[in-house]
């Protein structure tokens, strides 16, 4: 058992990316936020399943190519070998909850000059 803190963990990036609360041994927790105009590289997962809950803002998650528009209170679930990719076209920053199950250590395939 532990507890933690979101002002205790950092963004990847500064004000956006990932911000892992909790990574393994079973499971990873992560608060994500994109700026406007920002996007996260496309990717999938061989074994890990991905779900995003939007806490506030919205954002555009392709899923093998179908662009979903997600709101506050949206949640998508993205299965192992689905193609996604996260961009925020709007004038507000997203925040929201991702979630990525079972853990694995090394697990992201990148996706070079990914078209939709």
């Amino acid at each position: 058992m532990f507890i933690t803190n979101e002002s205790e963990k950092e963004f990847r990036f500064g004000d956006s990316g990932p911000k892992y609360l909790m990574k393994g041994p079973r499971m990873n927790f992560a608060v994500v936020q994109f700026q406007p105009g920002e996007d996260f590289t496309a990717h999938y997962h061989n074994v890990m399943e991905e779900d995003f809950f939007i806490l506030e803002g919205e954002i555009n998650i392709v899923v093998d190519g179908v662009v979903h528009h997600l709101k506050q209170g949206d949640f998508i679930h993205i299965e192992p070998s689905e193609v996604h990719y996260c961009f925020n076209p709007y004038k507000s920053r997203v925040k929201m909850i991702s979630t990525l199950a079972p853990y694995q250590q090394v697990d992201k395939v990148e996706v070079e000059d990914y078209s939709f």
